[in-house]
């Protein structure tokens, strides 16, 4: 039974992370702890560092494990079939990375991989239900990316795979019940992007996904339980928006559906287990304030509602659901030069 001063405040800190960090990311792994690898730190030396470090539940504590073998920020991380994460790609030292690496929990250490074709940050990856793995746009020195590349976890290999229709960075990839994945959004050369496109694994190609009824990048994009695409958020000529859409893959269209309180970017959506949507924290406005408070997406009533503030205002973060069902955010930056290691949970 959750106490009335819990559900008065959901949110309640948890352990300080070892570093702290801002663009990283953070991986459930098989025995509940959650991954925590890489980013971009202002507390110490060089923008991109290589540390990882494990949250474990039960104690509520972290704890360092093993270091990339190449620090990055703005990469991915991959949940594996097998247990093993891997991080692909990313920012460092001026310059985007095809370097990819394989965490193992057994041993809590990293191996390196074969690297991509392409060099890429700001890309998508996902865990197709062969267990391959996608990796989609990004940017590179030359600037955005429409080609895609597939990993192959037992070969330990990447092959090119078709090129998207639009060349994209900071968009989503969303895996559906179907085994297409969508992409929604994103930068492209001339701005932002309104366009969506399905990748049909059996086929290796593209087809056109439908518009979104508003174009936007860094925004959140949450499969529901009952299958559709929750899209909220992002930036639009360069404010935040409060704007929240639907996509239905049986008519591959989108809808609008209710808005947010406060428009928000860089945000961080997760899909609780009562089917509802928890959004958190962003930056507002066109001065990109950083905010703390957190919304909550009915999906039977197309409505959001106010779920309580995060502790620290926070962009840049992460949010995992954990296995008992409470919401670990870590990380992230309270403003320009401050990078957080204070964690919190949320408990629905």
């Amino acid at each position: 039974m959750i106490s009335s001063e819990a559900a008065a405040h959901p949110w309640v800190l948890t352990g300080e992370m070892v570093t702290a960090r801002e663009l990283h990311t953070a991986t459930l792994l098989a025995d509940g702890t959650v991954l925590v690898a890489g980013g971009r730190s202002h507390d110490i030396q060089g923008p991109a560092i290589a540390a990882a470090e494990l949250y474990d539940p039960a104690e509520g504590t972290w704890k360092a494990t093993g270091a990339l073998l190449e620090a990055r920020y703005g990469h991915t991380a991959t949940l594996l079939q097998d247990g093993r994460v891997l991080v692909a790609g990313g920012y460092a030292a001026g310059a985007a990375l095809t370097s990819a690496e394989l965490y193992d929990p057994d041993t809590g250490s990293w191996t390196a991989t074969t690297s991509m074709a392409k060099a890429r940050t700001g890309h998508s990856a996902t865990l197709l239900d062969d267990g391959r793995v996608l990796v989609a746009g990004g940017s590179d020195r030359d600037g955005q990316l429409d080609s895609a590349e597939l990993y192959d976890p037992e070969s330990g290999t990447w092959t090119a795979t078709g090129g998207m229709l639009a060349a994209r960075e900071f968009h989503t990839a969303t895996l559906l019940k179907s085994g297409l994945v969508l992409v929604a959004g994103g930068s492209g050369t001339n701005g932002r992007i309104g366009s969506a496109e399905l990748f049909d694994p059996k086929t290796g190609t593209w087809t056109d996904g439908g518009d979104l009824l508003e174009a936007r990048f860094r925004h959140t994009a949450t499969l529901l339980a009952d299958g559709r695409v929750l899209v909220a958020g992002g930036i639009q000529r360069g404010a935040s928006l409060a704007s929240a859409e639907l996509y239905d893959p049986d008519t591959r269209s989108w809808t609008n559906t209710g808005r947010m309180a406060v428009g928000r970017d860089g945000s961080a959506a997760v899909l609780l287990a009562n089917g509802m949507v928890l959004v958190s924290g962003g930056s507002t406005g066109t001065q990109g304030l950083v905010i703390a408070s957190t919304e909550l997406f009915d999906p039977r009533l197309g409505a959001w509602t106010s779920t309580g503030g995060l502790n620290s205002g926070r962009i840049l973060h992460t949010a995992t659901l954990l296995m008992d069902g409470s919401v670990l955010v870590a990380g992230g930056s309270h403003g320009v030069g401050v990078s957080l290691s204070v964690a919190e949970l949320y408990t629905p």
